[in-house]
């Protein structure tokens, strides 16, 4: 899964702790890690869901700022047939 560092700067100083990913096959798994540039995440819980009931709450956590904006993002993804909410947290240095 790659991440934009700003994104992953915001995980690793708390102010994000989902992502959405829309895809054809998840390339993580619930309980693993994820080595990035900032260093070491964990993936805390996976959940299939549909974009449509993604709330504002969800939106703000994943570093939208609303629902419409989380909308303008996804509009941008590639295709795929799942959308996965993933809650992660930093770890630290690797």
């Amino acid at each position: 899964m790659l991440l934009k560092r700003e994104l992953l700067e915001e995980i690793k100083a708390g102010k994000v702790d989902l992502i959405f990913r829309r895809w054809s096959k998840p390339t993580v798994k619930a309980g693993g890690t994820l080595k990035t540039k900032v260093g070491l995440l964990s993936i805390k819980a996976i959940t299939d869901m549909s974009p449509d009931d993604v709330t504002e709450a969800e939106a703000q956590r994943a570093g939208f700022k609303d629902v419409a904006d989380f909308r303008k993002w996804l509009d941008t993804m590639k295709p795929g047939h799942l959308f996965q909410r993933i809650e992660v947290g930093y770890i630290g240095e690797v």
